[in-house]
């Protein structure tokens, strides 16, 4: 499947208006200038950036755009009418290996030359070099050089590389352990896996799981079901570590294990409990006790490091548990096109795809990437910060801050489930972000819910008609959204409710004169004042005193008298 078609693309140049092509990339989406020193390094150019796309996981590559400047008109440089696409896809076709067959579209424009080129690049079996051996691999919005660690993680993330799925020497009976085993077929039931897989004998078990292969225990089945010995024997580099910390650097206790999954699961999760604290809320006849951090998140963090982390030798499955908050790191950096930017939606990428194949057939991972959401959720259904996640010195890190439950946002969210409208990651997203922040616009709000910007807009619109939860101001591209004050009140209380919404003098008129640009570059008129109190929330004669200050600023004029009396910019 195509990442980007080419009208996606070009409704996307629009955005060039108001910010450069190079905020626009992404994992599977390049913009390039057409190379004018000479025919032979322009091709060059696109046979790099078709290996670096394949390389990549597939993606899509604009030539004819410069990449650090505003405005269409001056972005768009075009491609030359006598460049031939078709040779183009043959020319790279002739110096890839393996074979790359790139699709080259012809994409007219009123800027430049005319045209751009968008190269459309699948993903296929990589690792992807030219014909003399050199090759680069898409990693986040930058080519890098496919280095030999490079290449590696490229086998990792194409499967070809699972150390997991190696089977290993030995009677599988004399491997394994009947507490990880019954704790394995504990917790598959709870996640109502298939009985008649969790009632097979042992070895039936792991065989249906793919875990026994003519006879022999494969390393996932050892990490999953193995005792202690086996796993020190195949699985060397697993540990895990759980630390106490009195600072950022000491630590008050500290415990080691290298149980099988299952277990360590258990022993992570105890640990973690015990500094975890309660809250108690009273609602009616009821007490509800809350954690600091949900088990279910916690649970889903320490699951998604245990079955994810590079078990060659990247050090340990680390939790450091401060007083503030925790944080829970496996060894191995993102693979298969996975960013901290777009980890919510991203279709899931596997390092270790024998091990995770076994979880999802006892449901306690899923194929579709939930258990992000599911950290995500757990937190914000009860008013926190959601986790941060980031990649840090080679491996990718979960953190939570300790924080006690936000009632009222936990009530209304009850509230609305009973009511039939059961709130996604990306709705509590945005009203978490607007319980801090005045407003929100769509590229925001696209960027904290890891969404596009049309995609956004349609979330802030369904929470504005069809939830009511949203007031909307503004208008073009100034149009914003702000949470309806009786909503914001319920939620946060009265004072800062109104503490949080007022928009900031300065911010105002920078809003105003920012639009007043816009209309006069489009050869739009300007704004009334009606127009600017939609767009600042302020009254009629705080825009007129706005107003009055961007005149004697020399930054803007009215032109016309009475109602339609306009603020133009100078």
């Amino acid at each position: 499947m195509l990442a980007h078609s080419v009208r996606e693309i070009a409704a996307l140049l629009d955005q060039l208006e108001v910010e450069p092509a190079e905020s626009l990339e992404g994992q599977d989406l390049d913009f390039k200038e057409w190379v004018t020193r000479s025919h032979r390094d322009a091709v060059a150019q696109m046979i790099e950036m078709a290996v670096c796309m394949a390389n990549g996981g597939g993606g899509t590559v604009v030539f004819g755009v410069r990449d650090r400047v505003v405005g269409r008109a001056a972005a768009i440089v075009g491609v030359p009418e006598d460049v031939d696409r078709d040779r183009l896809g043959a020319a790279v076709y002739d110096a890839t290996d393996p074979k790359i067959i790139p699709d080259i579209a012809e994409l007219p424009v009123p800027e430049g030359t005319g045209r751009l080129l968008v190269m459309q690049v699948q993903a296929g079996l990589a690792p992807y070099t030219d014909t003399r051996g050199a090759g680069k691999v898409r990693m986040g919005s930058e080519c890098k050089p496919l280095t030999g660690s490079m290449r590696r993680r490229v086998h990792v993330e194409t499967g070809e590389s699972d150390l997991t799925a190696e089977p290993v020497e030995g009677r599988p009976e004399a491997m394994l352990s009947a507490a990880a085993l019954e704790r394995l077929r504990d917790v598959a039931r709870a996640e109502r896996a298939p009985s008649d897989l969790t009632e097979l004998s042992d070895l039936d078990l792991l065989g249906a799981l793919d875990l026994l292969r003519e006879g022999r225990l494969l390393r996932a089945g050892i990490l999953l079901a193995g005792n202690e010995a086996a796993i020190e024997r195949h699985v060397p580099h697993y540990l895990w570590t759980h630390l106490r910390m009195r600072s950022d650097t000491d630590y008050e206790d500290r415990a080691d294990g290298g149980q099988a999954i299952p277990l360590a699961l258990d022993r992570l999760v105890d640990r973690i409990m015990a500094d975890n604290p309660i809250s108690t809320v009273e609602q009616g006849l009821f007490h509800f006790e809350y954690r600091a951090y949900p088990e279910v998140a916690l649970r889903e963090a320490l699951l998604n490091a245990l079955c994810h982390a590079d078990f060659r030798g990247g050090g340990p499955i680390l939790v450091r548990q401060y007083r503030s908050g925790l944080e829970i790191a496996n060894p191995g950096t993102f693979i298969g096109g996975v960013t901290p930017e777009n980890i919510l939606h991203h279709p899931p990428a596997a390092r270790n795809p024998a091990l995770v194949a076994a979880l999802v057939r006892l449901r306690l991972v899923n194929r579709s990437n939930l258990g992000i959401g599911r950290m995500f959720r757990a937190m914000l259904t009860e008013g926190k910060e959601p986790p941060t996640i980031v990649e840090r010195g080679g491996a990718v890190v979960v953190g939570f801050r300790r924080q006690e439950i936000a009632v009222p946002f936990r009530a209304f969210v009850e509230e609305e489930a009973r009511a039939g409208r059961m709130l996604g990651v990306d709705h509590l997203l945005i009203l978490h972000r607007l319980l801090s922040a005045p407003e929100l616009d769509s590229a925001t709000a696209g960027s904290l819910c890891q969404r596009s910007a049309d995609e956004a807009r349609g979330l802030l619109t369904e929470m504005e008609t069809a939830f009511g939860y949203l007031e909307r101001g503004g208008t073009g591209r100034g149009t914003y959204w702000t949470m309806r004050p009786d909503l914001h009140r319920k939620l946060a209380g009265a004072g800062l409710a109104e503490r949080d919404r007022r928009i900031d003098w300065d911010a105002a008129k920078l809003r105003v004169h920012s639009v007043l640009l816009d209309r006069r570059r489009r050869g739009e008129s300007g704004l009334t004042n009606a127009e600017v109190r939609a767009l600042t929330h302020l009254g009629r004669h705080q825009v007129h005193r706005l107003m009055r200050q961007l005149e004697e600023e020399r930054v803007a004029r009215i032109q016309g008298h009475g109602r339609g009396a306009r603020y133009e910019a100078v």
